[in-house]
């Protein structure tokens, strides 16, 4: 993968029977959903309405230290987050879970996506006299749901009320005093699931795999609009806010983001690359001896091309375990930097061969290019590159940190240029109107690859511009 903009952010909740470890619980489940933000994580527990909290910079076993561990009090409900923002500077006051204490109670909130009329909610909160502490768009969301809980009679209606006010991408985890509340936008463009544990317990995550590495069974993907309160006489559902809008799950979610063995509303995700790399072997065959998946998203992809090409499977290029994905590296510096030693060509796989070399995109074209050069270097006759998604032609809105066409190689070269420029002898994408086949429908969201947004655009599309907006004001001017 070759961007230096982010993904969204993995979101974790327990609501268990007892009074238990369950800090324990969150960490094994943002451990897990660590590929999906490796900027700062947080974990809040509730023990009896006494919130405990920790956040951190940095990874998930980097935040939360054996010592750190041990003082976590045990509780009922707790609520996890690991971030990489695409609303908000990378500091430690735009960690989450974000706590809010108000006249009802208290509130931590953990959110994946991103809303597309932040900017626009946070000045109206402001002129009505709300102070904000950060600069993320969650804070919005949090300070929208207290404003509603002064009047509304329960904190599952005043979610539903400001679920009538957000717009974009929102998939939610929150506690108050004594529910876990998670709710899901009416688009669904993030995904979110509920399973139980074998005492009862509850867990929701971004992910069916964080269920896995906690032992909870899965149960289902929330619907998009759904709000699910979990307390202790159950679980109860709202729909009230499904079907006001059509379902546009990000599709770049079965292309990168998930891991491998999850499962997203029904889709697995493995099964759903591989048919990626299937499609590709179709609509761009080449004569090759040998097909290789880019570690560790291109990998499945890859396999289903070798399988319906007859080419033989693999492995060209070994992944240093230790370094995180190039794809959630703040800042072109760092990216370039990570990618001298993140990969290694196989030499023995790929002397003297005709090699075709499958990876989930490109951005910029600079680690392609990378890449490009490794291989020949190990000794690869030909290369052939072949990519398991259309090329990146829009910025997105809802939860991918593409903020700019001036980023995107696809928006200022043609294909045959693009493979030019990175050094293959060809270069094939996934066709856009391909894309229905990798989750067996139409009801995704496309639009960085094909324009159809599914809400308004923003006005302010900038990561920073709540920063922007603050440093105006210190220097006098007009944000």
């Amino acid at each position: 993968m070759n961007m230096s903009i982010h993904e969204e952010c993995g979101v974790f909740g327990v609501y268990s029977q007892r009074q238990e470890d369950v800090a324990s619980l969150v960490y094994y489940g943002l451990y897990a959903l660590q590929h999906r933000g490796q900027e700062g994580c947080g974990i809040v527990v509730n023990d009896d309405g006494v919130f405990s909290a920790h956040k951190g910079l940095g990874l998930v076993s980097e935040v939360f230290t054996a010592d750190v561990m041990v003082r976590f009090p045990s509780g009922k409900l707790a609520v996890g987050h690991a971030r990489y923002g695409t609303t908000g500077g990378s500091n430690l006051a735009n960690c989450q879970p974000i706590q809010v204490n108000h006249l009802k109670g208290k509130l931590a909130l953990a959110h994946n996506g991103n809303l597309s009329n932040a900017l626009r909610l946070r000045q109206e909160l402001e002129l009505s006299g709300a102070i904000f502490h950060t600069t993320s768009d969650t804070e919005t969301i949090a300070y929208m749901i207290t404003r509603e809980r002064i009047t509304a009679p329960s904190i599952q209606e005043a979610v539903s009320r400001a679920m009538d006010k957000l717009e974009g991408a929102f998939s939610l985890v929150m506690m108050s005093s004594t529910k876990l509340i998670a709710l899901r936008d009416p688009n669904g463009f993030r995904p979110l699931c509920y399973g139980q544990m074998s005492d009862g317990s509850y867990v929701v995550a971004s992910e069916s795999c964080a269920l896995n590495a906690v032992g909870a069974r899965f149960q289902r993907d929330l619907l998009p609009g759904e709000i699910l309160t979990f307390d202790g006489k159950g679980v109860h559902s709202d729909t009230t806010h499904c079907g006001k809008a059509p379902k546009k799950l990000c599709i770049f979610e079965y292309i990168y983001f998930a891991r491998p063995d999850s499962v997203i509303d029904g889709v697995c995700v493995h099964e759903a690359r591989k048919r990626a790399g299937q499609i590709l072997s179709q609509a761009h065959p080449v004569e090759a001896d040998i097909v290789i998946g880019v570690p560790d998203s291109g990998l499945d992809a890859a396999l289903g091309y070798a399988q319906a090409s007859g080419i033989p499977y693999g492995i060209g290029l070994i992944k240093n375990k230790y370094i995180g994905r190039t794809f959630i590296s703040p800042g072109q510096d760092h990216r370039v930097d990570q990618v001298k030693i993140k990969l290694s060509p196989v030499e023995s796989a790929v002397r003297g061969k005709r090699v075709i070399l499958v990876d989930d995109s490109i951005v910029r074209g600079t680690t392609s290019g990378r890449i490009v050069r490794l291989l020949r270097e190990a000794g690869a006759r030909e290369i052939h590159m072949r990519i398991s998604a259309p090329p990146f032609l829009h910025p997105c809105y809802y939860g991918t940190d593409i903020d700019s066409r001036d980023h995107l190689i696809a928006c200022h070269h043609s294909i045959p240029e693009i493979g030019e420029i990175i050094g293959v002898d060809s270069l094939g994408y996934l066709p856009l109107d391909r894309l229905s086949d990798l989750c067996r429908c139409h009801d995704y969201c496309d639009a960085c690859f094909s324009g159809r947004y599914a809400t308004s655009i923003p006005e302010d599309t900038r990561k920073d511009q709540f920063e922007q907006k603050l440093s105006q004001r210190k220097a006098g001017g007009k944000p």
